[in-house]
């Protein structure tokens, strides 16, 4: 997908006249940049902030490159996410599309996507997978779709400002689930801090190696599956007793019993995506009131 568009295009999404984006631009009320000839080209990012904000509504998302529908349909989680789960297990990839960027245009978080959506859909088809109503390969394929469409949405986010905080995190070696991971790095993305994910099924070695080479300000583990707990926990702590003086660690996922956490040291435990977001947010604060 194009990260800019023409004046003309923005009108044509917004309802207004390409002169209208013109004058906002030269005006400085809207960002834009100049091609060398002097033509206008306005972030997609910019168009759909004026949109989330509730100051434009979006009459022609497909003039952005959006599916186009997107923006009109209904915006309650509970119906996204019963309508998703069946997009899912059929592969249709357009309509998770839409109802995905339903849910962000219509000003929702993405934690919020995450959680009361995304997640009770692929837990949804797991629980029928677990009775013989769905295959392994529909899980797969939907995962793949999810991910296609959080790459999608990314690449709408504004750049990281040059000062942001870094971020970095990934799951641990034989967690091959690469969608939880993914979850957080927009997540944080979309709470300013500049979120890398490193990916999935990682060993300890290179996140060590991914720490000390980067010296992110947080540093997140998406647990899904852990094959030997044990190993987990002793990997874990000599990672954290390394680098938690001046890094902190954030762990979550359904792979994290209460038994494990009892035996773990970290900054925050995040039960869900708005857990996170909220621990990011108010670490963010502190940063920012420490480096005054």
């Amino acid at each position: 997908m194009k990260t800019l568009v023409t004046p003309k295009q923005v009108g044509r999404s917004l309802g207004v006249s390409e002169s209208s984006v013109k004058r906002w631009c030269d005006n400085g009320e809207i960002a834009a940049q100049y091609t060398a000839g002097g033509h206008r080209r306005i972030a997609i990012s910019t168009v759909l902030d004026l949109v989330r904000a509730g100051k434009y509504t979006l009459v022609a998302p497909d003039a952005l490159g959006l599916p186009a529908t997107s923006g009109r349909g209904a915006h309650a989680t509970a119906h996204a996410r019963e309508t998703l789960t069946e997009a899912l297990l059929e592969g249709n990839a357009s309509r998770c599309r839409q109802l995905i960027f339903d849910l962000y245009l219509a000003e929702q978080h993405l934690s919020v996507i995450c959680d009361e959506v995304l997640a009770p859909a692929f837990a949804d088809i797991g629980e029928r997978w677990s009775c013989g109503q769905a295959e392994v390969y529909q899980e797969r394929r939907g995962c793949e779709i999810v991910l296609h469409i959080m790459h999608e949405l990314e690449t709408l986010f504004p750049p990281p400002l040059e000062d942001s905080y870094l971020a970095l995190g990934g799951a641990t070696e034989g967690d091959q689930y690469s969608l939880g991971t993914k979850m957080a790095e927009l997540v944080l993305r979309d709470t300013k801090w500049n979120a890398i994910s490193l990916g999935d099924n990682l060993p300890f070695s290179t996140l060590e190696s991914a720490i000390a080479d980067n010296r992110p300000r947080l540093f997140w583990i998406s647990c899904s599956h852990i094959a030997n707990p044990n190993q987990f926990l002793a990997s874990y702590s000599a990672l954290y007793e390394r680098f938690h003086s001046e890094i902190a660690f954030v762990v979550g996922g359904r792979a994290l019993t209460d038994e494990l956490r009892r035996k773990m040291k970290f900054s925050a435990y995040c039960d869900n995506m708005q857990h996170l977001e909220g621990f990011a947010r108010t670490l963010l604060v502190a940063l920012e009131k420490k480096s005054l």
